[in-house]
């Protein structure tokens, strides 16, 4: 299979709390899943659960065959000339994530790694990075790098785009692009990442924890997986991602996160990891703390074996403080070790989206012998909450501080070498970057 590991890290299992669990995840936990049990009942619970993991069968099989080959490619072009045909869309919406090629042109991101790389190092002494066994992703957030990347014309068209795939019949939101202001990694040849293995974004307990967020997987709840629907933005928009204030966690409603790739990179080089398939997997992971598995291993991928479990407190891979683990043994009917794949090789100035509910993780490995840079970048629709976060994002930027959601920074990055702000930015990025908001 393409972008198979060939071998499995050392990432940390979620079957049972690892060490340092926090309390607040006991804490809340149990309510959480009471709630959800109340609400839907047992029955419900476990058609949806026998109906996932029966789909899982047929999914698993698909990607485990096709790896890094599940994941759509496209060009800008295509979306310059005429944008997405509904074969098109159709896919995107299916497998959740695509490459799309040519966004910056590459000797113009090339251009832009060497700027970045120059402003880190003439800032090197104010500017940290993390985690502290690695650093490579650095608390950086408008430096002229990613100013450009996140106003470039083609990435402002392609976000509106992706976020045209969500609908919302409340008129309350549109696929406008709002700019959510993130890092940026220059990660070394040889630097080893075991951080940030399969993992799913946009909170963790709070989609069973928050009501209205909850209210986003009602048909997965109700015993009707089949009816979910990944691109509903009605009852999304207004789900609470922040319920449990964290820095893993953002209340930006992100419909895909992004990487825009500054240097080359592949499997085994630096490079994401995607699970190309959203609805059914998160329909197994919602559904997974309600079950317990049968004591006889061998029995683990019968899913009839499995046992309602209304008491356990602990939802496996959830905590508070970070995003959704996953990991074989606690979610063993993903097939994690046969169907995460590395992503095809990007070029400078190629990106990568994926769904705020998809599972993903960062290559634990990078023996290439250069730089792996990239700016991460999402498309971010307009919605009530989104315009809400920008304004206060953009009002933090223009006195050079960092965004709300990393409020412990305390670096004025106005005073960094070679800072330029927003000098120079188009109106259009100037609309995607909140001006209008102000």
């Amino acid at each position: 299979m393409p972008g198979k590991l060939v071998s499995w890290p050392a990432w940390q299992e979620f079957e049972t709390p690892p060490k340092g669990v926090s309390e607040d995840t006991f804490t809340f936990s149990p309510k959480a899943k009471a709630d959800v049990i109340a609400q839907y009942g047992e029955e419900a619970l476990r058609k949806s659960w026998l109906k996932v993991c029966k789909d899982l069968e047929a999914v698993t099989e698909r990607l485990s065959s096709l790896g890094s080959e599940a994941v759509p490619v496209l060009d800008m072009k295509e979306i310059r000339d005429g944008g997405l045909s509904d074969a098109r869309r159709s896919e995107l919406k299916s497998s959740g994530c695509c490459i799309v090629r040519g966004v910056i042109e590459k000797g113009e991101a090339t251009s832009l790694f060497k700027k970045l790389k120059g402003f880190v190092a003439a800032n090197k002494d104010s500017i940290s990075s993390w985690p502290i066994e690695s650093p490579a992703m650095l608390r950086l957030y408008n430096s002229p790098t990613q100013i450009a990347v996140r106003t470039h014309p083609n990435h402002i068209l392609l976000q509106r785009t992706l976020n045209s795939l969500f609908h919302d019949e409340s008129g309350e939101t549109g696929p406008e692009p709002l700019s959510y202001t993130d890092a940026a990694r220059i990660r070394p040849p040889g630097q080893a990442f075991l951080g940030l293995g399969p993992h799913i974004d946009a909170g963790s307990l709070c989609r069973w924890a928050d009501p209205q967020y909850r209210q986003v997987y009602d048909n997965i709840f109700s015993g009707s997986p089949e009816l979910h629907d990944a691109y509903d933005l009605n009852v999304r928009k207004d789900a609470d991602q922040f319920l449990f204030k964290a820095n893993a966690h953002s209340v930006v409603f992100r419909a895909f996160q992004g990487w825009t790739a500054l240097t080359p990179t592949s499997a085994g080089c630096g490079t994401l990891m995607l699970y190309p398939e959203v609805s059914t997997v998160i329909a197994y992971v919602m559904l997974r703390p309600f079950f317990a598995p049968p004591e006889n291993r061998d029995d683990i991928m019968d899913a009839s074996k499995w046992t309602f479990d209304p008491k356990s407190s602990w939802l496996p891979g959830t905590m508070t403080d970070q995003s959704q683990r996953l990991s074989t043994s606690s979610h063993p009917h993903l097939r994690l070790q046969d169907c995460l794949a590395h992503i095809p090789p990007m070029n400078p100035g190629d990106t990568v989206w994926w769904h705020t509910d998809m599972c993903h993780a960062v290559d634990p490995e990078h023996q290439g012998d250069q730089d792996a840079s990239v700016v991460y970048v999402a498309a971010c629709p307009t919605t009530p909450r989104n315009k809400e976060y920008i304004k206060e994002q953009l009002q933090a930027a223009l006195t050079g501080q960092g965004p709300p959601d990393c409020p412990n920074l305390v670096v004025d990055e106005s005073k960094f070498k070679g800072y330029t702000g927003f000098d120079g930015v188009s109106e259009e990025g100037k609309i995607v970057l909140g001006f209008p908001l102000l």
